[in-house]
């Protein structure tokens, strides 16, 4: 099998899970504060949490003359210890730090945003930054407000996403959805929290008879079968009663999944899904995948999301490229998925440029979109060699999961929507 040999490749990158070990298994959304300015720009500050870490979104606005080039300075309060950023070059000495533009993001004209993260470590409190100062001018003073916790590290079965902006990691604005036809839906919505007009489907699982996926769903065990199962059941629900558990072993061979092949043509040429996912353990260093499209435009092979490295990853069977590259810059761009709570993600697949976005809890993720902009690190093994010509055919739906080494978890899927357009969570 071919993934058999590539398996050893993927594995060469085990030491970068040290990276994204230290999240923990519950985390915090933080809505966003943002500094009223007397100054030269104004500051959003979009905070996700968890325990004994997070990732910031820093938007700054030039209300001030056009500029060429920006460096941003802030202090922390506390023991904050910035790890990894994107879209600037970010250092830290002591509690004060500093973002410096990148080649392709230094001119802002006068009311125009730029926006940067960074992945940090702390303990105690993590309270918002103070002194923000734009090219030595100060923007204003402290924060507004302190962040509030917008939703629980608990294990209810719904919690509310806060939207927040979403921003791309390429030089080039995030695109727009590309016009395609509007879909009758395929089916009455069922269970599912939001169903937005245009949707080809909306499925909550409620209208499932029995414990066997049916209907639309049906179960599949692509290459080999194993130990995973695929059951609908009323144990655990993100909206409604019910869900649809995957039970995913640890071998190669526990292949599980449940398909929907008919909905999928309805919503090209740009296909929108959206789904809420929870799991019990977390990611493996090695590669696994929770969601599978078989790509009739690559021999039927498969483009796959799942993870790496503990991270979020886009793999495409064909010649095995990861979106983001498997190296520091490119994990770190990602974004580590939680476990014991429900976490809502997003996606859209051009069949007419090839380019994927992606967003995790309503925030695009940098390292998981690809515009056809090559950036060193991130995307580069995606973009080049077959990538340059890469157009999906995407005709099916798989939700469940491979394990290409060895690693169990069991998982859950609600409130999945198929779409012709940008669902949000």
């Amino acid at each position: 099998m071919i993934r058999v040999l590539r398996r050893h490749r993927r594995l060469r990158d085990a030491a970068l899970a040290a990276a994204t070990a230290a999240v923990a298994a519950s985390i915090v959304a933080v809505a966003p504060s943002v500094h009223a300015a007397s100054g030269p720009c104004t500051v959003g500050y979009q905070l996700n949490q968890w325990t004994g870490g997070f990732t910031a979104t820093v938007d700054l606005t030039n209300t001030g003359s056009p500029i060429t080039a920006w460096t941003l300075t802030w202090s922390f309060s506390g023991n904050q210890q910035i790890t990894s950023g994107w879209n600037a070059q970010i250092t830290q000495t002591g509690q004060s730090a500093k973002a410096v533009n990148e080649s392709y993001n230094g001119s802002v004209a006068t009311g125009a945003s730029v926006s940067f993260g960074f992945q940090a470590t702390f303990s105690g409190t993590n309270a918002v930054p103070a002194n923000f100062a734009l090219n030595g001018v100060a923007c204003s003073g402290s924060a507004s407000s302190s962040p509030s916790a917008s939703a629980s590290a608990s294990a209810s079965p719904s919690p509310s996403a806060s939207p927040s902006p979403s921003h791309s990691a390429s030089p080039s604005a995030s695109p727009s959805a590309s016009a395609s036809p509007s879909a009758s839906p395929s089916g009455t919505p069922t269970g599912t929290a939001s169903c937005p007009s245009g949707a080809v489907f909306c499925d909550g699982f409620e209208n499932q008879a029995g414990t066997v996926p049916s209907g639309r769903w049906s179960v599949v065990t692509p290459s080999c079968s194993g130990t995973g199962t695929a059951t609908i059941t009323t144990a655990l629900a993100h909206t409604g009663a019910k869900s649809l558990a995957i039970s995913g072993g640890s071998t190669y061979c526990d292949h599980i999944f449940a398909d929907d092949t008919t909905d999928m043509a309805a919503a090209s040429p740009t296909w929108y899904v959206r789904f809420w996912m929870r799991h019990t353990t977390a990611l493996p260093t090695n590669h696994t995948t929770f969601l599978a499209m078989n790509d009739s435009a690559a021999n039927n092979t498969d483009l796959r999301l799942g993870a790496q490295n503990g991270a979020l990853m886009w793999n495409r069977q064909s010649d095995d490229a990861t979106l983001p590259d498997q190296s520091p810059q490119g994990v770190a761009q990602s974004v580590v998925v939680p476990t014991g709570v429900w976490e809502c993600v997003e996606f859209s697949v051009s069949k007419t440029t090839g380019q994927i976005n992606t967003w995790y809890n309503g925030t695009l993720v940098p390292g998981m979109t690809e515009n056809g902009t090559v950036t060193q690190g991130v995307n580069e093994q995606w973009v080049n060699g077959t990538g340059a010509t890469w157009r999906p055919n995407l005709t099916d739906l798989k939700l469940g999961w491979e394990n290409y080494s060895n690693g169990t978890d069991n998982l859950w899927f609600d409130d999945v929507v198929l779409s012709t357009s940008r669902i949000g969570c």
